[in-house]
């Protein structure tokens, strides 16, 4: 058996790196997108690949979102494999009509005769000064429809693992790059220096070949006291806060919003009792009421308080207040100490 080897990746390279190993193992797979291919994406998340594939496997798109996503689901039916880039999530929507009614449906409006395996990437989230119209976390709506899985990685191992994972799947996949992680973990403090992925565990990646199975959560912090069940940057701002806090909790990342690892949380929640659900998203219809609802159903008998959610305003994601905006550990603290007081 060769022996792995393991290199020091942010976000960034480790999507990179995924999309080199499965276009070099599979030639089907092609990528497009604004700017993917001579500038290498807006990220930089396609770098090298157009030079490497060439432009009829890299291909610069106009910025026409629905044309983008129409035509990946033309190329996925006809036998390739396309990987179809989104600049910015809060873009996604004019793609809407054709996801919605076109790439989730086409395998049971077809009795399974045809699919179109098609990944669609987006990076997604604040904290970045992006203001209203390059912040958005949309990922509920997309966990609302049928026919569609949706993911979202907090780490560089877990995005590159996870990829390779949704552009194997014959089922489309909406894939939710948190953006303000892309160059390093970000615990919530806005004033505090950035740390850059080489200096936490999970910027050790895989060199070559390896996926991560999707609908499978990851514990990555173990305790008795608490569950906290989020995804993406907010798993970082949980673990920041779990410390200040100085409780024993369980820290579930979701990674995988649909298929949701039930088991994995509903195991946590009947340990600990406790429940608290946090993610960037607005709170109100956001996923944590989904994530809420099962646990109610699945725990109910093991609660020993209410469910608490943090989540971002109902409102437009702010400029000038983008950090009052974003739940950051004071209301993730807040959220502990109004679990653990409760009787």
């Amino acid at each position: 058996m060769s022996q792995v080897v393991m290199k020091q990746m942010n976000m960034i390279q480790a999507i990179n790196s995924a999309l080199d190993v499965v276009m070099e193992k599979d030639p089907t797979v092609i990528i497009l997108g604004e700017d993917v291919g001579y500038f290498g994406g807006v990220f930089r998340c396609t770098d090298g690949l157009q030079a490497k594939y060439g432009e009829h496997r890299v291909i610069d798109a106009p910025i026409a979102e629905g044309g983008i996503i129409g035509s990946a689901i033309g190329i996925g039916v006809n036998g390739l494999r396309p990987v179809a880039e989104i600049q910015f999530a809060d873009y996604i929507y004019p793609g809407l009509d054709q996801i919605i009614s076109e790439l989730a449906r086409l395998r049971y409006r077809s009795g399974g005769e045809y699919f179109s395996p098609v990944t669609v990437r987006a990076p997604c989230g604040g904290g970045i000064r992006g203001g209203q119209t390059h912040s958005q976390s949309p990922e509920a709506l997309f966990t609302h429809l049928s026919g569609v899985k949706t993911v979202m990685p907090s780490s560089p191992y877990d995005a590159k693992g996870l990829l390779i994972s949704a552009i194997e799947s014959n089922d489309p996949v909406i894939f939710f790059e948190p953006k303000r992680i892309y160059n390093g973990p970000f615990d919530g403090d806005p004033n505090k220096p950035a740390i850059p992925w080489s200096k936490h565990p999970a910027g050790e990646v895989p060199d070559g070949y390896f996926s991560i199975p999707l609908g499978e959560a990851a514990v990555v912090e173990e305790g008795d006291e608490l569950s906290i069940i989020t995804y993406g940057t907010m798993v970082h701002v949980a673990q920041a806060a779990v410390r200040n806090a100085g409780v024993k909790a369980d820290i579930i990342d979701v990674r995988t919003l649909v298929p949701l690892d039930v088991e994995t949380l509903t195991r946590s929640v009947k340990k600990t009792g406790r429940c608290l659900i946090a993610h960037e998203a607005s709170r109100f219809s956001g996923y944590g009421a989904e994530l809420s609802a099962t646990i109610q159903e699945e725990c109910f008998w093991h609660l020993e308080a209410p469910i608490e959610r943090v989540a971002g305003w109902e409102t437009p994601y702010p400029h000038a207040f983008e950090w009052d905006y974003f739940p950051g550990q004071d209301r993730i603290l807040a959220g502990i100490r109004s679990i653990m007081e409760a009787v």
